[in-house]
C-alpha cells in the first residue's frame, strides 16, 4: 500500500498567476470590461456575468471559465475596482477570506492583507491617502471571552452553540457562587426528594 503524498493547495495569487499564463488575453479581456464599468464595488453576480461576454473562442471561454480562474470569480464576494486595479476578496470556505490585486496594465498579482484590503477599499471614497496618522481601532480586547465556533458545521448554530459553551462553564466552575459542591448536592437532593413527595 502506497503512502498517500500531501499536496500544498496554491494560494489565490498563484492561481491568477497560473491563469494568466494560460489565458492571458481572456483574462485581460475580462478584467478590462471589470474596469470599464468605471471606479467602484462589483457584486459577486456582475463578476460571473461579465464572463459570459469575454471576446474569444468558446474553448478558450470555457478554458477560462472552468479552470482556477473561475474557481476564484464563483467563490469570490466583490471586486473593488480602482484603475488600473482590480481587488477581488474571495470566500474559499466558510470563516476563510483571500484577497487578490491585478494591475490590469502592468499584468502584475499581488496578495493582500484584510489591512491593505479594506485601505484600497477606501480609496473608492477617500482617494489614495499616505496619511501615517490613521486612526486605527482594536476591538480585539473586547472579543477575548467571547467563544468563537471553529468548525464549519456551527454555522446557523450559534444559539446552540453558546448554551453549550455556558453550560460547560457552568460545570466547570462547579458552581462556586452556590458554596460548592455540598452546596450542589444538597439542591440535587432536595430536588429528588420534592420530586419523590409530589408523587401518589
Amino acid at each position: 500500500m502506497s503512502n498517500p503524498k500531501l499536496t500544498r493547495i496554491p494560494s489565490m495569487r498563484e492561481r491568477v498567476e497560473d491563469t494568466l499564463s494560460a489565458h492571458r488575453n481572456e483574462l485581460v479581456a475580462l478584467l478590462s470590461r471589470y474596469m470599464d464599468q468605471g471606479k467602484g464595488i462589483l457584486q459577486p453576480h456582475n463578476l460571473i456575468d461579465e464572463l459570459e461576454f469575454v471576446i474569444g473562442d468558446d474553448e478558450a471561454k470555457k478554458g477560462l471559465s472552468d479552470g482556477p480562474f473561475g474557481e476564484i470569480l464563483k467563490s469570490a464576494m466583490e471586486a473593488i475596482i480602482v484603475p488600473p486595479f482590480v481587488a477581488i476578496a474571495v470566500r474559499p470556505r466558510p470563516g476563510i477570506w483571500e484577497y487578490v490585486r491585478v494591475n490590469v496594465f502592468e499584468l502584475s498579482v499581488e496578495q493582500l492583507t484584510v489591512s491593505e484590503y479594506l485601505r484600497f477599499k477606501e480609496e473608492l471614497v477617500d482617494g489614495e491617502v499616505e496619511d501615517p496618522f490613521l486612526l486605527e481601532l482594536d476591538f480585539e480586547p473586547f472579543n477575548a471571552n467571547v467563544p468563537r465556533p471553529t468548525r464549519s458545521s456551527s454555522i446557523g448554530n450559534g444559539v446552540q452553540f453558546l448554551n453549550r459553551h455556558l453550560s460547560s462553564i457552568m460545570f466547570r466552575n462547579k458552581f462556586t457562587g452556590c458554596g460548592g459542591d455540598d452546596e450542589m448536592e444538597k439542591i440535587m437532593t432536595m430536588d429528588s426528594a420534592s420530586a419523590r413527595g409530589s408523587e401518589p
